[in-house]
């Protein structure tokens, strides 16, 4: 496989790759779009002497912008490969790398996907798209529609002219409206797809997990093939970091926190339901506790049982079961 960096911007896309067998480089822009990945990869296998199967692109992830180009070069046969930002920035200092430009970025990715193992990207599966999509969406209207309902109270406490007033009033009721329309397709589509509605009713089947959080747990383990219920955990951001070094430091352990921030504010909520409803957790939240875990730490490891036991419920197909749930806490 030859590794090409591609750093992708909302117009253009820089790959950069080193010629086999050489410390040279070969540089190439193109617009961002399906004509312009196609004139990329048909460069790079003339240059290289390659196919588009023998090419793992590395790129950052970059939203919706990364997407596209991944669909793409998934299309050609190529093999994508999405790294975290993060990641990729820290290596590139350790290297020596300081400079941040488009090219050097791609350069920073080449040599970063040439030393890690990075999972090769899929795209996943239509169905699962739209309803990512759809819950995503619900969300953004959600939170606009705390902000003006903040909006409309402080408004209340002060002097705001009536006119004002009625404009807020008008976009909370349009804001309602269009949250329900959304809820409305959001369960068109599972009925639409009986695959995923009978996996949402086993992920909600755990108690604590309630409808949103089944939502948000089936658009985890729907959209990537993970290996083990640790895996999933970790890309939801619930992998513990230690922070310690010989005797003097000693940092407190704490969550990870990549991924998505929806889905842990769901799990959060799913972790505080769990400790009335499911009595496996709330004894190993217990037990933490008595050990001396602060709630907050004991809180978090709760929601990343959740996602252990939601991983064994989706694998499976089968519904909670309090006697396996109960050897995994």
């Amino acid at each position: 496989m030859i590794v090409i960096g591609l750093d992708v911007s909302k117009n253009r896309l820089d790959a950069a790759v080193k010629r086999p067998g050489t410390h040279k480089w070969y540089d190439r822009k193109v617009a961002h779009s399906k004509a312009g990945v196609h004139e990329l990869v048909e460069r790079l296998c003339d240059k290289l002497d390659a196919t588009p199967d023998q090419l793992r692109v590395v790129m950052e992830a970059t939203g919706p912008y990364h997407e596209k180009a991944a669909h793409w070069l998934y299309d050609l046969g190529c093999t994508p490969c999405i790294a975290n930002p993060k990641r990729v920035r820290d290596f590139a200092k350790a290297m020596g790398l300081f400079n941040k430009t488009d090219r050097a970025d791609a350069r920073a990715l080449c040599l970063f996907g040439a030393q890690t193992r990075l999972p090769a990207w899929t795209p996943p599966p239509p169905e699962v798209a739209t309803l990512r999509a759809l819950i995503n969406r619900l969300s953004v209207l959600e939170n606009e529609l705390g902000r003006e309902t903040n909006r409309r109270e402080k408004a209340q406490a002060g002097r705001m002219a009536a006119p004002v007033l009625e404009s807020i009033d008008r976009c909370i009721a349009s804001l309602n409206e269009e949250i329900r329309r959304i809820k409305d397709q959001i369960d068109d589509h599972f009925d639409q797809h009986p695959d995923l509605k009978r996996d949402k009713a086993l992920l909600a089947s755990i108690p604590g997990i309630g409808q949103t959080s089944a939502r948000h747990l089936l658009c985890l383990l729907a959209d990537r093939d993970f290996t083990s219920a640790r895996q999933a955990a970790a890309f939801a951001g619930l992998a513990v970091v230690h922070f310690e070094s010989g005797s003097s430091v000693r940092g407190k352990p704490h969550l990870s926190k990549q991924g998505s921030s929806k889905l842990r504010a769901a799990l959060y909520m799913a972790a505080v339901a769990s400790l009335r409803h499911n009595r496996a957790l709330k004894m190993f939240y217990e037990r933490l506790r008595q050990r001396g875990k602060p709630a907050l730490s004991a809180l978090g490891a709760v929601m990343r049982k959740l996602v252990h036991i939601a991983f064994g419920v989706f694998k499976h197909k089968t519904p909670y079961d309090p006697a396996i749930a109960s050897q995994i806490a």
